[in-house]
């Protein structure tokens, strides 16, 4: 969290640990930000995905071509069987390469010998107004039943969006909970001397660029509803948390006090923002409304305090404290409070991140000189380490639970991971170019 030079010094740090990644990694560097809003990225800065493990008892899917669809720009069963895939719940039963229609005769037989529990067929037409529209049903082949289906209408260039609506209905149909592919992340990509806050889709791809900077950005975080993002921006060679409204472009200062202002974390409801600031010393909790106003303080400790993260009730603060002598992570009231240590498992554990259903923390642990990502049954107090990586970095939760993205370094590079929360599924996103850190989840579109 800080070394014992910082510590002696009383010099206040900002975000902990991502302070002290971004120092090691030489990303404070000098400059302005260059522009605001949401740009189109070429080609090169998108992402792509690789498995590299799979989960036990999959359900196993045949997901045919869709009639039709070769005249979008790119395939949209692909991009729908992709997705469903890479949650790593499905095994694709390959189908061949000749489309199957919604109208299809399906031949359940046929369909059950080759191993597929279920199978999805559609078509897409063009519309009058030169818009598209996908029309798909789910067919249960063991009950030789109709699921049911969906007909979406799009433009062209909406076709992944298109996609992600398919393969959400499907996971929810046949999983039954929410499916995250038509959700965002967000993430920081460093290349060169210039710093971008992009946002993408879940499977990152179609990147999109909404804050360039020669300064560093850190810590993004999403308000509850989505639309907006609170981060950090050394523009003014002093860390100061912004808010950022992706649909108008505007930013405005949430927080800008004497000294360091960082960490930003919205309560569930939106009503406030918890921060981290160093006007009355070292670095301690405070809350914030969104508009800036009604700052009050929270902690009150001879340590440093960071990284303050509400539970999905918004009950509890989880944050970052050496208070004890070492960096752990405690829980308090989230209107302050006294508060209790949650981590006693190592001398090293920071970044607390509660799952959606408030039953796991995810937090950056340091084993043997490594920081990986572990998860704690908050009910149990068993803690699992889950990756086996040297420099992981910033858990952020799907929003549905089942998978925990996060940043690690590959090659002196940094790239986005994620794990599913049993362990059993990793994949990662590997950029074609610059260094990537600082990812955030979007919740889902409410």
């Amino acid at each position: 969290m800080t070394t014992n030079r910082d510590r002696a010094s009383r010099r206040p740090i900002t975000d902990t640990y991502n302070r002290k990644m971004l120092s090691r990694r030489e990303f404070l560097t000098a400059g302005s930000v260059a522009g605001l809003g949401l740009t189109a990225l070429p080609a090169a800065a998108q992402l792509r995905i690789e498995i590299t493990g799979a989960g036990a008892n999959q359900f196993p899917l045949a997901f045919a071509a869709f009639d039709g669809e070769g005249l979008l720009p790119r395939s949209l069963s692909d991009v729908a069987r992709a997705d469903l895939e890479r949650s790593g719940l499905f095994k694709l039963i390959e189908t061949g390469p000749t489309p199957i229609p919604e109208t299809a005769s399906i031949d359940f037989g046929n369909w059950k010998y080759r191993g597929a529990d279920a199978l999805v067929a559609g078509s897409v037409s063009k519309t009058a107004d030169g818009r598209f529209q996908v029309r798909f049903r789910l067919f249960d082949t063991a009950r030789q039943s109709d699921l049911g289906g969906l007909e979406l209408t799009f433009r062209a260039e909406q076709y992944r969006a298109a996609a992600h609506g398919v393969a959400d209905w499907v996971y929810q149909k046949l999983i039954g909970e929410p499916g995250i592919f038509s959700t965002r992340i967000a993430y920081v990509l460093k290349n060169g001397r210039q710093y971008q806050l992009q946002i993408a889709d879940a499977d990152g791809q179609n990147a999109q660029s909404a804050l360039v900077s020669d300064e560093p950005i850190i810590s993004p975080a999403w308000s509850p509803d989505g639309t907006r993002l609170a981060y950090v921006s050394f523009q003014t060679k002093k860390p100061v948390v912004y808010v950022h409204t992706l649909s108008t472009k505007q930013r405005y200062v949430l927080s800008n006090f004497k000294g360091s202002n960082s960490a930003p974390a919205w309560a569930p409801d939106g009503s406030r923002l918890a921060v981290v600031l160093t006007k009355d010393g070292l670095s301690q909790l405070y809350e914030i409304r969104p508009d800036g106003s009604g700052l009050r303080r929270l902690t009150n400790s001879a340590g440093i305090d960071t990284e303050p993260q509400f539970s999905p009730d918004g009950q509890w603060i989880y944050f970052t404290s050496d208070r004890g002598g070492t960096p752990q992570i405690y829980r308090m009231p989230a209107g302050g409070g006294d508060a209790q240590r949650i981590t006693f498992q190592g001398n090293y554990n920071v970044t607390p991140r509660v799952s959606p259903d408030g039953k796991t923390l995810a937090f950056l642990t340091r084993s043997d000189g490594r920081f990986r990502i572990a998860s704690m049954d908050l009910a149990s107090q068993q803690v699992q380490i889950m990756t086996d990586s040297d420099k992981d970095e910033s858990p952020s939760f799907a929003p549905n639970g089942r998978l925990i993205l996060y940043a690690t370094e590959v090659g002196g590079r940094g790239v986005l991971s994620a794990i599913s929360a049993d362990g059993r599924v990793k994949q990662r996103l590997s950029g074609f170019a610059g260094d990537v850190r600082e990812p955030a989840w979007a919740p889902f579109q409410k």
